[in-house]
């Protein structure tokens, strides 16, 4: 096994050998060097696993040499020793990306425990991780087994996104397919409790309902206004709980999470019935009952979603709220930079809702664009790209700006995604919707055992197109896939982001309130 290779860098290195014996007879390699400019020649010419640098020596100091490190490699581990403790000092290492800090003077111990926590550091964070996750596998299975309520559920989906983030830490790919069988196993039982359940969920006065679509509004931002504090309500269309809890991490130092809460998409977890149905306040065929010149059909080829403003407008108006707000709906950057424009007068207002389309075109051109396909193979990758996205978005620099004044933010989004895997045959005419986790129509074949179907639509309160028309959703992982060219589209879609079904993924939903840190 090859040993680590460190060098020390420190113009007192002579006074520091009981430190490199200490070292050595640890197993580790050690080089020294006592200035700045014989370091930088050293990394050029040799690897190294750590750097320790002195910050306080004659000619070039710790932190020049540092950048110059930098410029020849920046992937060596660097961890800075100085006799001060000037926050200056401190803050320039930092900025310089180093791995670590200590303060002369130093413990052989303390060295040894660094070196640990950064050469060491994947390997003890699997078999922590792998120990833990091990200890809490009897306990899911147990949730899974005994999840009867939406408190279990909600409990349950956010240990297992846990879960799914910790063991990316950890090299221990058996742990990471166990877990996914217990998520495959909770998407099944998930998948019957909603069959069972859903249908009463829209009755208002059944208590234990969870937060649906058409409630989200009301209850959950509507109470948050204030004359005093300007609220801006962010939904990220097609954001998934996983990716929240990612974008959330990167907000820290800036904000802080007063509340957290799961809320529920209604069916079909689409765009075009679950985001019209939260900013009406209403449920699809309420809508298109009440107001059929703002209710697009699934077979109509105009835009689905172009009324979100108007339906906001009419719902404060039954609830007879007089709020000063805005509406803006950003798909691309250039409109994205024309809202950050406006942020000093968005502040005038009491409500500015902002829909950020990113996320779902991400998610559409994962399907068609093999390159996408490749970059976010998983959902690991997908979190990452999300996350990559997000940290150099317009959106984040208002969240920057904004995180300056006393203002509140809520997050959400309309529904989430789901990685589909088992094509399910489905037969159905033209007029039947093409999404791939939900049918909506007249002539519909299929297997009933293998979907969720509703053959009376009214009763989820649905609009149809026709007396005999009939809506079915695929279930956890499934997609549907018509007869003619099966083959082809079952090996097209696979492993392709889809929404529309039922599944944990895209019904269960993050709602999440914000405040300034400052």
């Amino acid at each position: 096994m090859r040993k680590i290779r460190i060098l020390w860098t420190d113009d007192e290195i002579e006074a520091l050998k009981p430190h490199i014996y200490f070292l050595e007879e640890k197993g580790y390699e050690i080089d020294v060097c006592s200035n700045g400019n014989d370091t930088i020649d050293l990394v050029k010419n040799n690897s190294y696993d750590v750097i320790f640098l002195d910050e306080h020596m004659p000619g070039l100091s710790g932190i020049e040499t540092l950048r110059l490190i930098r410029e020849v490699r920046t992937d060596i581990p660097v961890v800075m020793i100085t006799k001060s403790e000037e926050e200056d000092i401190m803050e320039a290492a930092i900025g310089s990306e180093i791995a670590d800090y200590l303060i002369k003077p130093v413990k052989p111990k303390q060295v040894l425990l660094a070196i640990k926590k950064i050469v060491d550091q994947k390997r003890l964070v699997t078999a922590k991780t792998t120990t833990d996750y091990r200890q809490e596998f009897t306990r899911i299975g147990n949730m899974i087994a005994n999840a009867r309520t939406i408190s279990d559920w909600t409990e349950l989906y956010r240990k297992i996104t846990f879960w799914e983030t910790e063991l990316e830490k950890s090299s221990d790919q058996g742990m990471d397919e166990i877990l996914k069988m217990q998520e495959n196993e909770a998407n099944n039982s998930f998948t019957r409790f909603v069959m069972n359940s859903y249908i009463s969920w829209l009755n208002p006065a059944n208590p234990g309902n969870p937060v649906l679509s058409p409630s989200l509004l009301t209850k959950k931002i509507f109470p948050l206004i204030s004359k005093n504090r300007p609220l801006f309500f962010i939904l990220i269309d097609n954001m998934r709980f996983d990716q929240w809890k990612t974008i959330s991490a990167e907000l820290a130092g800036l904000y802080r999470i007063i509340e957290e809460d799961i809320y529920f998409s209604i069916l079909p977890t689409a765009t075009q019935f679950s985001r019209n149905s939260i900013f009406a306040g209403m449920m699809p065929s309420q809508i298109a009952d009440s107001m059929p010149q703002l209710w697009i059909n699934d077979d109509e080829e105009e835009g689905k979603n172009n009324f979100e403003e108007e339906l906001f407008r009419k719902l404060l108006e039954r609830s007879r709220l007089n709020f000063r707000w805005t509406y803006s709906k950003i798909s691309n950057a250039a409109e994205a930079r024309k809202v950050n424009e406006k942020i000093r007068q968005m502040l005038e207002n009491d409500i500015n809702i902002l829909v950020y389309n990113f996320v779902d075109i991400l998610s559409h051109a994962r399907t068609e664009i093999g390159l996408i396909r490749d970059i976010a193979d998983d959902e690991s990758a997908y979190r990452s790209l999300v996350r990559s996205w997000f940290i150099h978005s317009s959106l984040f620099e208002m969240l920057n700006i904004l995180s300056t004044y006393q203002v509140r933010i809520v997050f959400s989004t309309d529904h989430g995604t789901i990685r589909v895997q088992n094509p399910v045959k489905v037969i159905g005419d033209r007029k039947t919707s093409a999404n791939l986790r939900y049918k909506m129509g007249r002539n519909l074949d299929y297997d009933p055992r293998q979907v969720f179907e509703l053959k009376y639509p009214e009763k989820a309160l649905l609009p149809k197109t026709n007396i005999s028309s009939r809506y079915i959703f695929a279930l956890n992982k499934d997609f549907l896939v018509y007869q003619n060219n099966f083959n082809y589209y079952a090996s097209y879609y696979k492993n392709t982001f889809q929404h529309g079904g039922i599944s944990m993924q895209e019904m269960m939903l993050p709602v999440a309130t914000l405040e300034s840190v400052s």
